[in-house]
Formats: C-alpha cells, structure tokens, sequence
C-alpha cells in the first residue's frame, strides 16, 4: 500500500510539472522596462512570458506620463529608441489627430521634440498603449493580464535558484531566468533579496544629497541662494494650526508632528506620489472636475492660506511654471496634458505613502484610492471653491479629464506614479557619485541622464513655527554615465537567476536620476539580454562573461558612453 501511495504521489508530481507552463524567461510587472525585456527575450529566440497584475500595460508611460523626462535623448537607443521612433510615426499618420491638426500642435515641457528628430518624446497615453500593443503583437510573447503574485510563499526556490512563481490565482509559472520589472520590487523581496526602502544618510555612501533635506531659509533669501527644498514649497508664514496661532488647536491634516530631522540623516520617508494626470480642454472630450463624496474641504487649508497669506508672492517667488496654479501643465497632442506637481501645494500627497511597499494589495488599494480622492478634491477645489483667486479657478476650470484615455468612467487613471519604493541592495550600490561622475563603472548596461530628482518627503513645522515641505531635491548631472550590470543582479548568496531592472540597487538620490521611463526601458531590455546569455552559458547572472553581454547590447544598438 506505501509503495502505491508513492508511485500515485510521483505520477501526481510529474503530471503537476509537465502541466505548469515552462518558459526561458518570466518576467513579473508589464511596465515599460518588462515589455522591452519581453520584446528583447523573444528577438533573442527565447520562450518568454509577460505577467502584468493589472488589466492594462505600459505602467506609467500609459498611465499619464507622457511627458518624458529624459536629460540628454542621445543616451537613449535600443527598443527604448525604437518605442520613440514607433510614436513619431504613430501621429505622422493624420488620422490619428482627432481634437487638433498636427500643425495646431505645439510639444509643451522641457523635452519638446525638437524639428527632424528620429523620434517623438511627447505623446498620449493611449497613443503609448497602441504602440506597445504593436511591438508585442509582432513578437512571440505570451501576455497574462490580472495575475497577482502570491506575496507570502509564492516564490519557489532550489538553493539560490528560483524554480517558480505562484500567483493568488493559484497559477504556477516555472522559468530558467526570472526578471522582477515591477515599480514595487514584489518580486525580489518574495525571493528574499535584500533591499532597502527611505532614504540613507549622507554617510553611508558618502553623499551630500541623500537623507534628510530640511529648509528655514525665507523668501528673500531664497532669490541669492539655492538650497534644496526651495522648489515647491510654501509661501512665507504660512500658519500649521487649525485655528491660525493656536498649537493648542491641533495641526492640519498633512503635517507631521515634530521637526523634519537632522539634515543628512536617513529615514524610511519616501519621496511623494501622484497621478500624471491626463487633462484636456476639448469640449466634446472634457470630463468636468467632480467634487468628490469624501471631500473635507480642511484637507485643503494649507492651499487656501497660501494663496490668502501674502497675495502676488505667488509670482515672486514661483520663477518657473504657472505663477498663479499649482502644476505643471505640459502640453500633448490633441489638446491634452500630461500635469504633475508644482509649488508647496499641489498634486503630491506628502507624506502619505510611506506604508505602500510592504503594504499588502487591499492596503495599497486604499492608498491608491486615497491619493485619487485627494487629487480629485485638490482639482475640484482649485475650479470652483470661492476662496480660491477667480483667475485661478477661470484657468482651472476649461479643463477636465479625458473621455477617450483610461477605463474608468471618470476619466481617471489607474496608475499611481510610484516614484520609488523598494530598491535592491547587490553587490554594487548606484550613488551620487556615479550621477556626478566621480566613479564611473566598468561593467555599463546603459545610461542614465536625468539631474538627481527627488519630489518632497514630509510637511512639517519649522523653527518659526511656519507650515514647510521637506525632501525636495533638483541637482543636476555634469553628462550621461553609465549604470552597472551588477546594480541589477542580486547578490550571488542571495539568487542566481534573478534580474531587477527596475527597482535596482541605487540609493534615494542616484534612484532618483535613473528613475526615468526610457532608462527603465534601456535597463529591461539589458536584463532579458543578460538573462538569454546565462541560458545559453549555463551560468548564474553573477558570473556571465560581461565581454559577451556587451558585445550583444551594442550590436543592438545599446547606447553604454
């Protein structure tokens, strides 16, 4: 009886196996970086599956931020290129102009297509969506929408290497090569690789830009000395209190109790989110802002102070954006936007995404949705409500969310911009000095460009007991410079078939220059390629020959000097 249970128990086995799909590659998060590395996998003759745990891919180059920040384009090339040249192409066709002619179309934002170009860096969201679904389409790739991954045990793993994936469905996908391009690094931390979240200090790695970036410095100061945390932030004596110059009242919501450290220490604080919204002024495309059913309008009384506290130091101290409304509202085709934060109330929701990482999915929810409602109120405001500037709310008010981009009734998107989250910790650490060229690898897999980007961290009081943003951090880079192959690759103890393009190992202030959509791209297109030549060298990725991975990016067009 013992022997039958057991040959029962193997046939159970091996019919189990032979049941679970077996690809070469499986890549978890349909992101710009997981659709290259799929694209890439399948130039490369290798079986490869895409799993995108929402209904839509693309992340945020569908999900608003069409508006590409980018530094320097001639540090772009491979399938991020590629993806660029398939957008010019798209509105080179006049059908694709519905609310505008091409002609009428002025690029808006600091990386305006400039005249003969090879490429567009302006573009809709669903534009993005179209051009991705063409470059799948002519490939061999099997896409799998609506699958979550299993954050509790869903990782099989044999020693150092992962076997499969489990899904909450139930669904197992088993792989030689594993690539995590999700914003979140769900991935990574259920194969337990090592990673951080927050900021580090200035001395762990030697920096001057990381950690805490607090200012006390006033308006008139402001004009003859540049300090982080200028940008966006509030106007002079801005009161904290829910009734103005009473500690005793209680401070309004958004604002955290006690100082914001020591400059230059580290906390788990991460930079904020938002939506990229998508706005337009069409009339027949226009959604009008709704008031949402949550509102309060005391979430909102540190924009009305703002605007209440010194009327005209709006335009004296705001040098560039509108002076007058808070965001940035760039210009894209067929009379729409791609708006993100600006000034010391905005779009950002500060300080209120510090759980999300290791938040479980119905958390995350709750949190997604509560930035939606708060951005929603915050538009709904800056249109309609009377203490608001009438010139405000006259600008404010022509616009509203599309009709023709996103699922959602409302016009809204479902996509947060996760602008950090978890980031790896390998065996090499991506850091200021690599941004400003002080160490320059010797192992690149691409190029970042971008100036060192960090939006701010926490609102708190400051030492005159004014209302003041924190974490705010614009520093530009001297060129491109190259990003390591050994920032994607866990450590070798930790998996040897696993690569994190995304989520890679930086810390928060070199993250936040290589954070950028077409980067993310170069660097899931370098991961696949790594991960094909350790198939075929039967290697773990710590130990593939770097000679032959780089052999192969330039050959396909890899930008890595």
């Amino acid at each position: 009886m013992k022997q039958l249970l057991i040959i029962i128990f193997c046939l159970f086995s091996i019919t189990h196996l032979q049941s679970q799909p077996q690809y070469d590659i499986v890549i978890y998060g349909g992101t710009s970086a997981g659709i290259s590395a799929a694209i890439q996998s399948s130039r490369m003759g290798k079986s490869v599956l895409l799993i995108e745990p929402t209904r839509r891919i693309g992340g945020l180059t569908t999900g608003g931020l069409g508006q590409t920040d980018i530094g320097n384009k001639q540090a772009i090339g491979g399938i991020s290129r590629e993806f660029y040249q398939n957008i010019k192409a798209y509105y080179e066709n006049p059908d694709n102009w519905k609310w505008q002619t091409a002609a009428e179309y002025r690029d808006g934002g600091q990386t305006r297509t400039k005249a003969g170009e090879d490429a567009m860096w302006t573009f809709e969201p669903s534009a993005a969506l179209k051009v991705y679904d063409q470059m799948i389409a002519a490939e061999n790739i099997d896409l799998v929408y609506e699958e979550r991954l299993n954050r509790k045990n869903g990782v099989e793993k044999d020693g150092t290497q992962i076997v499969a994936i489990e899904m909450e469905s139930g669904k197992k996908y088993s792989g030689k090569m594993f690539i995590d391009a999700t914003y979140e690094g769900d991935l990574l931390a259920t194969a337990n690789v090592s990673y951080v979240i927050g900021r580090e200090s200035n001395k762990e790695y030697g920096e001057t830009l990381n950690g805490v970036q607090a200012n006390d410095i006033g308006i008139t100061l402001r004009k003859t000395i540049s300090r982080n945390s200028v940008h966006h932030n509030f106007i002079d004596r801005v009161d904290p209190y829910i009734v103005k110059g009473d500690p005793e009242s209680g401070l309004l919501p958004f604002i955290t109790e006690g100082g914001p450290g020591v400059d230059g220490d580290g906390d788990k604080g991460i930079q904020a989110y938002c939506f990229r919204m998508t706005l337009t002024d069409a009339p027949e495309n226009r959604i009008p802002f709704a008031k949402p059913e949550n509102y309060n309008e005391l979430d909102y009384e540190l924009l009305f102070r703002n605007y209440e506290v010194a009327p005209g130091a709006m335009e004296e101290m705001y040098e560039y954006g509108d002076p007058l409304v808070p965001w940035i509202n760039s210009a894209m085709p067929n009379r729409k936007t791609d708006t993100n934060n600006q000034k010391g109330f905005s779009t950002d929701f500060i300080g209120q995404n510090y759980d999300y990482p290791e938040a479980s999915y119905a958390e995350r929810e709750k949190i997604v949705e509560r930035h939606r409602s708060y951005q929603q109120g915050l538009m709904w405001t800056l249109a309609y409500h009377p203490r608001i500037p009438q010139k405000v709310k006259d600008k404010v008010s022509k616009w509203g969310t599309c009709k023709d981009e996103y699922e959602r009734e409302d016009g809204w998107q479902q996509q947060l911009y996760i602008r950090e989250a978890r980031r790896m910790v390998s065996g090499y650490v991506m850091s200021q000095k690599n941004c400003e060229g002080f160490e320059v690898v010797e192992d690149p897999i691409g190029l970042a460009a971008y100036g060192m980007d960090s939006h701010q961290v926490q609102r708190y009081v400051d030492a005159n007991g004014f209302v003041q943003n924190e974490g705010n951090v614009e520093a530009s880079v001297p060129a491109p410079y190259p990003i390591s192959y050994r920032s994607i690759v866990p450590k070798k103890e930790e998996c040897t078939n696993l690569l994190v393009p995304v989520c890679l190992s930086a810390t928060h202030i070199a993250f936040g220059s290589i954070r950028m959509e077409p980067v993310f791209m170069v660097l899931g297109q370098s991961a696949a390629t790594a991960a094909v030549l350790a198939i075929g060298s039967e290697v773990g990725v710590q130990n593939l020959n770097y000679s032959e991975l780089k052999e192969k990016l330039l050959s396909d067009k890899q930008v890595l000097k």
